[in-house]
């Protein structure tokens, strides 16, 4: 009995695999859309833009880049998650895509369940900058002069929930301090600010401070990698500082919608993983102070996990919200 129940199982599951198989071989039919969820000149944007005419020529099909822009990411990545999961919708998109899940109460997709990982597409490191004028030019003197002047210093970030908001609440936490968070609407008025001392310091992409940095315009404390950076190899890591734990870097990748066949995300993986490895495409990326980096769908999801516990426990934690 069992075995003939075994038989009919498996007898019933093959058409589902030849459908699955068959349209894996005639994938993909139709251009490809690359979904960016945040506006163009974004990183997520750059990477994009830049893989995507090297995969349509290894693919034969055209691949068309749309930035659905808008609520933090949310617009451009619920579209995808609920895109018919056939190959030819594809998110790329960062971290911030893990962390709404822990600042948004009724978000409309979940990170963990309705996307397919490809791979990862690259790293972006965060430093932490601070105006001349300030005492400390270290983390140690850092968090000595916030300790001896509690909520005395600020820092500034692009908005509640980016990156180096998250960032910066996860070093004050670890690193037991208060700093009061300044909150502008996107990266350039609060670059501006910080230039002009009205800030004291924030986490910036190593690319967009370091000029300032080497212009004597700001002064750099440390990278929030785990390893110091090739950009600036001088500059000392926020765990040499002693605090191995406060790791900020922004992550890249690129999904599928759940449900897409294992065959097409298997192929999508091959060929995105063989574009990211070419020599134009790494310089490119490197000016734009991105790493590229390739990976197995399985070391995506396992960041996505490792990551949603994270920020799920700093935005707690801070009491952050963005509604």
């Amino acid at each position: 009995m069992l075995r003939f129940l075994s038989a009919a199982l498996a007898l019933a599951a093959f058409p589902l695999q030849a459908q699955a198989q068959a349209q894996a071989q005639a994938w993909p039919s139709q251009p490809i859309r690359f979904i960016v969820p945040f506006t163009p000149g974004t990183g997520i944007d750059i990477i994009a833009r830049t893989a995507g005419p090297r995969l349509a020529e290894r693919l034969g099909q055209p691949v068309v880049v749309e930035n659905r822009a808008g609520a933090s990411g949310n617009i451009g990545t619920e579209l995808v998650a609920k895109a018919k999961p056939d190959g030819h919708t594809i998110l790329v998109t960062a971290s911030t895509f893990v962390s709404n899940r822990s600042l948004f109460k009724n978000l409309p997709y979940d990170p963990a369940k309705d996307f397919a990982p490809i791979t990862l597409a690259a790293w972006g490191t965060l430093l932490v900058a601070a105006h001349p004028s300030t005492s400390f030019s270290s983390v140690p003197e850092l968090i000595a002069a916030a300790k001896a002047n509690p909520g005395k210093l600020n820092y500034g970030s692009p908005g509640v929930g980016t990156p180096h908001h998250l960032a910066m609440e996860l070093f004050k936490n670890t690193a037991g301090i208060f700093v009061t968070h300044i909150p502008y609407k996107g990266t350039a008025g609060a670059v501006t600010d910080l230039l002009g001392g009205q800030i004291h310091l924030m986490f910036l992409p190593i690319h967009v401070a370091l000029p300032q940095v080497r212009a004597g315009k700001l002064k750099a404390l440390a990278v929030g990698s785990p390893k110091r950076s090739a950009l600036a190899p001088e500059l000392p890591t926020l765990a040499e500082g002693g605090f191995p734990g406060v790791e900020s870097d922004i992550w890249y990748a690129f999904f599928a919608p759940q449900g897409t066949p294992r065959e097409i995300v298997a192929r999508l993986n091959l060929e995105l993983t063989s574009v990211l490895a070419l020599p134009e495409i790494r310089t490119s990326f490197q000016t734009q102070g991105l790493v590229p980096v390739a990976s197995t769908p399985e070391e995506v999801r396992a960041l996505v996990d490792k990551d949603l516990a994270k920020w799920d426990r700093v935005v707690r934690e801070a009491k952050i919200s963005p509604e």
